[in-house]
């Protein structure tokens, strides 16, 4: 079972979600049940074959029995097995939470919301587990599709989000498959493993140039980096609840996975570091996109919107950090990326339980709410302290090894961004408790109709996987160091 453990991870998903569309027909309440397995044994598979990636180093699965590169091929190795492990466990806390969102929000739309769930992480765990460029952008349509129409479900304005969200993303598909088909007029391959042997003999051709600069931007907008990032904040403010926590978190991280690849793997470091800028560009659009992204999130009113802005600038962590290109930088940012699908997955699943007992997402309406949702609330204290970057939390050690790589780099503006944004989200989040607890009693009621001074916790199936999240965001800082010299260590590539 171990040897198919790889296909297993994303084919176990498929087959739920083509199935699901019958189990909701004959019973609709066995949808959910029916999910939670599905992405329960996902995840068993993907912990498998990370154990396996460990013990016995890279797997390479050929798929139908074609040999690469001809045929499509899985190559799972520390990098993208630990990558797996994480979208596996967090779409499956999502779901787990999920139930009570769906049926508060989308009651009606259940069994095609569930449908789209289990293919939206279908699409991000195929975008991570192969080695085939085009098999790569395949996948990148199945999680963006489903993305654009789980928005769509959300509020009044998520149509309208989701339909920019639609052009921004189509846009950056075409650019990445444009990549893709220069690159293969160029070398006749599109195996991974293949290209990145074939191409430093082509390193002089102008359309390996155009190629890596196609899919740069491809890749950009769909991870919303500064300034192709418009399309994120309605999109994920207005979609529903379930959305936000699972795409938020997911696919940008699995878009900066996708990067990594492309300027680590598929070309060699040295042509991006030496014969194109593209390291010192990046690091310059990190420090605009951590600066812009504060700034904004400073001004909102909303907390769900307010969130988003804070994602933008996380995502500048993670570029930066690439663009450091030395081996403590990108350190941090492949820990950042497992760092920050924790925190911005606990800070959704924290904004879908106000806005499940609220009725609303706008900062105004948490008045008081530290006493009525005290289990929520403390959640959100974790994840605050790991965003400012407060030890054992998580995020002070991917932050940590990021100012290392900057001091290494000498890119002292970088480091300046890194402190003024854990400075101003000290800001953020003090606002936040503020309204939740110190602005005394108020004789209001909330939805159901219970006083402001009495304890009305979200549900059970919220407060779980929020409880385990941010329990995670404290485990993965206390055990930063085992993980980084474990599994990153080796997922760093070598030649830096």
């Amino acid at each position: 079972m171990a040897d198919q453990a790889p296909i297993l991870v994303i084919i176990l998903p498929l087959i739920f979600a083509i199935v699901t569309p019958l189990i909701g027909w004959w019973k609709k309440d066995l949808c959910y049940p029916w999910v939670l397995m599905g992405l329960f044994f996902s995840t068993i598979f993907s912990i498998i074959t990370l154990k396996e990636v460990l013990i016995n180093g890279a797997i390479h699965y050929h798929l139908g029995g074609w040999d690469p590169p001809w045929g499509i091929e899985y190559v799972i190795d520390h990098l993208n097995s630990f990558i797996l492990v994480l979208v596996a466990c967090i779409s499956l806390m999502v779901a787990v939470s999920s139930k009570r969102l769906v049926e508060e929000e989308n009651p009606d739309k259940a069994v095609y919301f569930y449908t789209l769930f289990l293919l939206q992480v279908t699409g991000l765990l195929g975008i991570v587990a192969t080695g085939d460029l085009f098999n790569l952008y395949v996948f990148l349509e199945i999680a963006s599709l489903t993305g654009y129409a789980l928005i769509a479900i959300g509020e009044e304005h998520a149509p309208f989000a989701a339909f920019r969200y639609l052009v921004m993303g189509t846009i950056g598909a075409c650019f990445y498959l444009l990549g893709v088909g220069y690159l293969y007029m160029a070398t006749g391959s599109l195996n991974i493993a293949d290209l990145s042997q074939i191409l430093p003999n082509l390193y002089h051709s102008k359309v390996v140039m155009v190629a890596l600069i196609f899919f740069l931007v491809g890749i950009a907008i769909k991870m919303a980096l500064f300034p192709l990032h418009a399309w994120l904040p309605d999109a994920y403010t207005y979609a529903p609840s379930a959305t936000s926590a699972l795409v938020a978190p997911l696919m940008t991280k699995v878009s900066v996975y996708v990067m990594i690849r492309i300027i680590y793997t598929v070309f060699k470091p040295y042509y991006t570091i030496e014969t194109l800028p593209i390291h010192s560009i990046l690091v310059w659009v990190a420090v605009a996109v951590i600066l812009y992204g504060i700034v904004m999130a400073l001004r909102q009113v909303d907390f769900k919107r307010m969130f988003c802005y804070i994602l933008i600038a996380e995502i500048g962590y993670m570029a930066g950090g690439l663009g450091l290109a030395n081996r403590l930088g990108i350190t941090g940012a492949i820990l950042h990326i497992m760092n920050d699908a924790l925190m911005i997955t606990c800070l959704f699943l924290v904004a879908g339980a106000f806005v499940y007992k609220l009725d609303g997402h706008k900062i105004h309406q948490l008045k008081d709410v530290f006493k009525k949702m005290p289990f929520s609330m403390a959640a959100f204290a974790v994840v605050g302290l790991s965003l400012i970057g407060v030890p054992p939390t998580c995020g002070f050690f991917s932050k940590w090894y990021l100012i290392l790589g900057a001091i290494e780099a000498e890119n002292w503006i970088f480091i300046v961004a890194l402190l003024l944004s854990s400075a101003v989200n000290v800001i953020l989040f003090f606002k936040i408790v503020e309204t939740a607890y110190y602005k005394g009693a108020s004789h209001a009621h909330n939805r159901d109709g219970h006083g402001e001074n009495t304890i009305d916790e979200a549900p059970i199936s919220i407060l779980i996987p929020l409880g385990i999240i941010a329990l995670a965001i404290v485990l993965a800082g206390v055990f930063s160091g085992k993980i980084v010299s474990g599994i990153i260590q080796f997922a760093v590539p070598p030649n830096l």
